[in-house]
């Protein structure tokens, strides 16, 4: 006869006591569920790992240091056996199954009486997965791993029943890479009716919207064509006060030199509620993606970020050129690279060595990804003969020639 299949169901384990023999990997991976749950967790085990340990030091659960002893599943609610000693394996089952407490066993899991499933969260749901008859752990984890990102990616949509309240996302789309947006910032695009998207985030994923979405293009093109930023803000009013899901996508992180406080300012005033998605900044992800570390253990303790649209010499400027020239750390400029000249020239009067290596990241992490090599004194020349153009992302230091060597284009 066909053995009956597990019957699931979620346990509710806020304040209720859970027993677990064993502080090895078992535990470590599925501890942290267990308080998240809220459960009242007593480790008994004569050793742990070092992580299981970090949880009892901080109180989040209760270690006895010891071996197993008959009567630890008194008042227990639900029990996992994860030791190594299969004898003590045996008898904390036993006494699991005198007192009724569900027990799971990751020695033998034909001797449980509960089954631990293959789960995954997104967005407040949890996915929870069992195969028929006896475990099959790499199934239940592919078919988890399949719900849980298409839930993410929005590929399998699960439309919200209740109403929604209007409001704007601010999305940092990160560098470029469609693969680097954030899971959040990708599930809340898959469920946007109006994207307002610029020129530098991942333009590969406004292609995968389904055909209702609205898409409004508010590139800003250096020395170019732009949508102004007055305009930018009253399209996500207007259409959030529409009661549409609204996301602004934006490259790299929406507060590093992306305007994003500004956005959110308008919108507070306006009364609409704002959610912000940080993203993975260029500053970081590019010259990263291009073999450079921003910093590196005996060569720079620290780096600094740096907007160069502003000549060092412009009234308008807010930098402290002079500063930054006395630093032994790493600079990263952004939105520089008609400016670099001068940027150059400007350090190097300051003190900053001349040989000092710069590096030029062009379209980083996209396909069209290109790094041009220089020195501070002949960067300037370098972008002209390069033709290095924008989007760049432009690293002074000596980082720069601490990775393995890389072609230059």
């Amino acid at each position: 006869m066909a053995e009956h299949p597990a019957y699931p169901v979620g346990l509710r384990l806020t304040g209720r006591r859970v027993v677990v023999i064993g502080g090895g990997q078992v535990a470590q991976r599925r501890l942290p569920a267990l308080i998240a749950a809220g459960a009242d967790i007593v480790l008994v085990s004569p050793s742990a790992t070092p992580s299981v340990e970090a949880m009892a030091d901080t109180g989040e659960i209760t270690w006895h240091r010891r071996v197993y002893e008959d009567g630890d599943l008194a008042d227990a609610w639900y029990a996992l056996i994860a030791s190594s000693d299969t004898a003590a394996n045996e008898r904390a089952s036993a006494e699991a199954e005198r007192h009724r407490v569900w027990c799971v066993r990751s020695d033998d899991a034909s001797r449980a009486t509960a089954w631990t499933p293959a789960t995954g969260r997104s967005e407040g749901v949890t996915v929870a997965v069992l195969t028929g008859g006896a475990p099959d752990p790499r199934r239940t984890a592919a078919v988890r791993d399949a719900v849980v990102e298409g839930l993410r990616d929005g590929t399998l949509v699960a439309p919200h029943h209740r109403t929604r309240t209007p409001g704007v996302a601010l999305v940092g789309g990160g560098p470029g890479d469609p693969d680097l947006i954030t899971v959040r910032g990708r599930r809340l695009l898959a469920e946007a009716d109006v994207v307002i998207a610029d020129r530098l985030g991942p333009r590969d994923l406004l292609d995968e919207l389904p055909p209702h979405v609205e898409v409004i293009d508010a590139a800003k093109i250096p020395y170019g064509r732009f949508m102004a930023q007055e305009a930018i803000n009253n399209a996500l009013i207007e259409h959030a006060k529409a009661g549409k899901a609204v996301v602004r996508l934006k490259g790299g992180d929406p507060y590093v030199f992306g305007r994003g406080m500004e956005e959110l300012q308008a919108l507070a005033d306006a009364g609409i509620p704002c959610t912000v998605v940080p993203g993975i900044s260029s500053s970081i992800s590019v010259p990263g993606a291009a073999g450079i570390p921003v910093t590196h253990r005996g060569v720079a303790h620290e780096f600094t970020v740096v907007s160069g649209h502003v000549a060092p010499d412009d009234a308008r400027s807010l930098v402290d050129w002079e500063a930054l020239a006395r630093l032994t750390g790493t600079l990263v400029i952004l939105m520089g690279v008609d400016k670099i000249g001068a940027i150059a020239r400007t350090l190097i009067a300051h003190g900053k060595n001349p040989d000092t290596p710069v590096a030029l990241v062009q379209e980083g992490t996209t396909a069209a990804q290109r790094r041009v090599d220089a020195t501070l004194a002949t960067v300037g020349e370098t972008v002209t003969t390069q033709d290095v153009r924008p989007p760049a992302v432009i690293v002074i230091g000596d980082v720069v020639a601490v990775g393995p060597a890389l072609p230059t284009t």
